[in-house]
């Protein structure tokens, strides 16, 4: 959405004072994330008028599934999730009065030709490598919003990845809704995701790549052989378990225990040392009694995770399992949650401990929100926006740069170290807007492409948006 606007001539900015038109891209995935979003739509719907303001559009998930009820909230264009070329004309007003989304389930599956802004700033990109989900976990609606699974092409993550590269990013990092079913549905089985990672580690020279989201249910284990034997592969696995206790997992239709779990993390960090693993829980879901509760706590004390982040459970009515009610009350819910990070924090302390004095890779970030004269990045065993930090208390370096490093202090989240050299320099930072590329001939696409897709954000539907500056107006600063 960002690219065809920046590659429109549009001015993005950071501070909403500072825009003509502020596009809210919506979440919706649990209620205190849609409550949010409409109190930003609210906001931003009362400046209006005052000052440079002038335009509010509603993007993401709640344009896509919600759009008739936010209609009453006064935004004056909704970009639907299959929509996103049409940026350009919602931002200017040309999208045809009351346009909604199509209010069903995602279907498009946008590719390496999109224009794209990497709004991350360049030191690490997402690639996103496929969109939807087909999984029925009783908790989530993301599969009536974002559609059902559908992967994009190994050729054109590659190609993407080589984009990344040129650029001057040093680390991909690999997300879907359903990471580790990448592939399925295009023929590629249960090795999908291994064989993409194999394929991106050949066809680019990228320092560091990282997937996000394994599905216990979908994790392809021979993917540990391959991040023992490739250190650009980051020592690390994100897999949200949501819970240990059988009787809570069989309500939230998901397979597993706190055993098969617990096996299945001994074998990967066998496989790979130094693994990092990290996890998410849901507590206060249907069915979460003490018993289930204390079995979580033994589970996390058993394993004892690196990173580890606890929701407690948004009934919502469009969930699968709204009928299972919401009987365990908020504050037994949020008392759970502290008491669950707290023993994490414990563990945390305790395993960051043992780094004291030890020396590591880790890349540079860039400046700390706390000070621009301090330097911040991150291990290998840190995922960006989610873990912790590692901040530099002395030593040069450029963002992206790799940087040998001494543990000097820890805590429970960030750590203290001190840069000793350079061990592989940033690659030269280019623009942040990747432009569109032409269409592909057909004969380049995946031959079991799943045909009942639509268009991919490329030809005609693409062209449409050329010139929506039209009539000699200048664009707009967007927010």
């Amino acid at each position: 959405m960002l690219g065809h606007l920046a590659e429109r001539g549009a001015e993005i900015v950071r501070d909403v004072d500072d825009a003509e038109v502020v596009i809210v891209n919506t979440c919706g995935f649990i209620d205190s994330a849609k409550q949010e979003s409409v109190e930003a739509i609210l906001e931003v719907a009362g400046r209006k008028g005052k000052g440079r303001l002038r335009r509010l559009v509603v993007a993401g998930c709640m344009a896509q599934r919600y759009a008739g009820e936010l209609r009453a909230e006064i935004p004056d264009a909704f970009i639907g999730l299959d929509e996103l070329e049409q940026a350009p004309a919602a931002v200017l007003g040309d999208l045809e009065a009351g346009h909604l989304p199509d209010q069903r389930g995602a279907l498009r599956l946008y590719d390496h030709d999109a224009p794209r802004l990497l709004a991350t700033g360049g030191v690490y990109a997402y690639l996103k490598v496929a969109e939807g989900c087909d999984n029925p976990c009783s908790f989530c609606h993301i599969p009536a919003m974002r559609g059902r699974f559908r992967s994009r092409t190994i050729d054109s993550l590659v190609a993407e990845a080589q984009r990344f590269e040129a650029a001057g990013v040093t680390e991909a990092v690999l997300v879907a809704q359903d990471t580790t079913r990448y592939g399925e549905d295009i023929g590629l089985g249960r090795a999908g995701l291994r064989r993409l990672l194999e394929s991106l580690l050949a066809g680019t020279s990228l320092p560091w790549i990282r997937f996000l989201y394994a599905y216990p249910a979908t994790l392809d284990e021979g993917i540990f052989a391959l991040m023992r034997a490739e250190p650009r592969l980051a020592p690390y696995l994100d897999i949200p378990l949501q819970h240990a206790s059988r009787r809570v997992l069989k309500a939230m239709k998901r397979g597993g225990d706190a055993r098969t779990y617990r096996a299945m993390i001994e074998r990967a960090r066998a496989a790979v040392p130094g693994l990092a693993v990290r996890t998410t829980f849901i507590v206060g879901f249907p069915g979460e009694g003490e018993v289930e509760f204390a079995e979580l706590e033994r589970f996390v004390d058993d394993v004892r995770f690196d990173h580890v982040g606890v929701f407690t459970y948004s009934w919502q009515p469009e969930n699968p399992g709204a009928g299972l009610g919401d009987p365990v009350p908020e504050r037994v819910k949020e008392w759970r949650r502290r008491a669950l990070m707290k023993r994490q924090e414990r563990i945390s302390r305790e395993r960051h401990r043992a780094l004291r004095g030890t020396r590591v890779t880790a890349v540079v970030d860039g400046a700390s929100p706390e000070s621009e004269l301090l330097l911040q990045g991150r291990l290998a065993q840190q995922a960006p926006e989610v873990d912790g930090r590692v901040l530099f208390s002395s030593g040069g370096a450029r963002a992206g740069d790799l940087v040998g490093a001494v543990i000097r202090k820890t805590y429970a989240y960030d750590l203290v170290a001190d840069i000793e050299r350079v061990v592989h320099p940033a690659p030269v930072r280019r623009s942040l807007v990747l432009p569109s590329l032409p269409v592909l001939p057909v004969a380049a696409r995946c031959a079991s492409e799943r045909p009942a897709l639509p268009a991919l954000a490329r030809g005609a539907r693409g062209g449409e948006a050329t010139g929506v500056w039209g009539g000699g107006r200048r664009p707009p600063r967007v927010g």
